[in-house]
C-alpha cells in the first residue's frame, strides 16, 4: 500500500502523505498494479488527495484588530531601522510645514510684519525652531508680535 500511495502521489503531483484511500475501496486498490490502474481509481474517486494544508488566519486577524486599536505597537514589535517607518525627511517636512503655516496665519492676521515674517521664515528653513511652541516663545521673547489696536 505504501508503494501505491507513492505512485498515486507521483500521478497527482503531491506528497504521498496527502493521498488517502477510500475505506470501502481498499480491495480494488490492492489489486491495482500499474499506473494506469491507479489513474482509473483516481478518476472514479477511490483514491483522493486531501485538500492542501492551510494555515489558520484567526490569530493574524485578532492581532490586526488589536493593532487597529493601537495595541501591540511598542518598541519590541517594531521591525527595521530607526527611521524605517517615517523617514527623517518626512519628519522634517511635517515639522516645517506646520511652522510655515503658523507664520502665514500670523502674517495674514497682521500680528507680525512682513519683514519679521521673512526673517522667521528663513529661520524655519534653517531648522532654528524645534516646534510651533518654540516659535511662539521666540516671538514673545523678542517682542515681535504686534498688538492689535
Amino acid at each position: 500500500m505504501k508503494s501505491k500511495k507513492r505512485l498515486a502521489g507521483e500521478i497527482l503531483k503531491v506528497s504521498p502523505k496527502k493521498i488517502s484511500f477510500v475505506a470501502d475501496a481498499l480491495e480494488d486498490i490492492k489489486k491495482a498494479i500499474t499506473r494506469s490502474d491507479l489513474r482509473g481509481l483516481i478518476a472514479i474517486k477511490k483514491i483522493v488527495k486531501s485538500r492542501k494544508n492551510q494555515q489558520s488566519r484567526a490569530r493574524a486577524r485578532k492581532i490586526a484588530t488589536q493593532k487597529r486599536k493601537g495595541r501591540q505597537k511598542g518598541q519590541g514589535s517594531k521591525k527595521g531601522a530607526k527611521h524605517a517607518t517615517v523617514t527623517k525627511k518626512e519628519k522634517w517636512m511635517a515639522k516645517v510645514r506646520i511652522q510655515r503655516r503658523l507664520l502665514k496665519e500670523l502674517r495674514d492676521k497682521k500680528l507680525i510684519s512682513t519683514g519679521n515674517y521673512r526673517l522667521l521664515y528663513r529661520k524655519v528653513k534653517g531648522g532654528f525652531f524645534r516646534n510651533k511652541r518654540h516659535i511662539k516663545l521666540y516671538l514673545t521673547e523678542y517682542h515681535l508680535i504686534e498688538e492689535k489696536k
